[in-house]
């Protein structure tokens, strides 16, 4: 259980604003972090539904990237500084500008699609309960592995409290994990090649103007003179 200790704010001449929210916190006992954390865990949420809601595609991935912030901020107040800065460059960089780009390249209707909402709720319930059952079970099965401390998380920022979390990760990442990383390198390596040859691929049915070629013919060769008939 983590215990929350109450807000300590002194200010000397504040205003009954500041006032307010010190009593909030101290009612609700949650200190500055805990409500950053709350603030940042909502507003993640809503930006995830507003997602799936909007039938706009340039909207929802513009959510989709107040969704990642929102989550990289989470990550900031848990003490994860690096996972966070580096969601922000993948996800919120690469990732999800990709999609905004591909999306408004497509030129997508945004007239409403006439859906049944009442046809796809029995679906929707099955594939729910059916989901809840896989994690009861997985669950009930595994609660003698839990006892046993073979799924118990390991703090490695305790055991290594003179390293910075950078250097935890680095360390270990390069050291008893290197060989998931060096498979994940050849994975994408493999990616990377076999995207440059699906690119270097010439088909023989497109046809293409080579203007070279079309330069050096002799012009005597090509226009031919026709006798019609009258």
């Amino acid at each position: 259980m983590v215990k929350y200790n109450l807000a300590k704010v002194v200010i000397e001449g504040s205003s009954p604003f500041f006032r307010f929210v010190t009593n909030m916190l101290k009612f609700f006992k949650m200190n500055i972090e805990t409500l950053i954390f709350y603030f940042f865990g909502s507003f993640s949420i809503i930006s995830a539904i507003m997602v799936v809601t909007l039938s706009n595609a340039v909207h929802s991935v513009l959510f989709l990237i107040v969704v990642f912030c929102n989550v990289a901020g989470l990550l900031l107040v848990l003490g994860a500084e690096f996972f966070s800065f580096m969601f922000l460059i993948v996800y919120v960089g690469a990732i999800a500008v990709l999609f905004l780009f591909v999306v408004m390249m497509l030129n997508i209707k945004t007239n409403p699609i006439k859906i049944d909402n009442f046809s796809t709720i029995p679906i929707g319930m099955v594939i729910f309960l059916i989901l809840i059952s896989q994690i009861i079970s997985s669950i009930d099965n595994h609660v003698a592995l839990v006892e046993n401390n073979y799924l118990v998380y390991i703090p490695w920022l305790v055991e290594n409290n003179y390293l910075s979390n950078i250097e935890v990760i680095g360390t270990f990442l390069y050291t008893k994990f290197c060989i998931l990383f060096l498979v994940c390198g050849l994975i994408l390596l493999v990616a990377m090649i076999g995207a440059i040859v699906l690119t270097m691929h010439q088909r023989s049915i497109v046809k293409k103007q080579q203007i070279s070629t079309q330069l050096i013919r002799d012009p005597r060769g090509v226009i031919k003179f026709i006798k019609l008939r009258k």
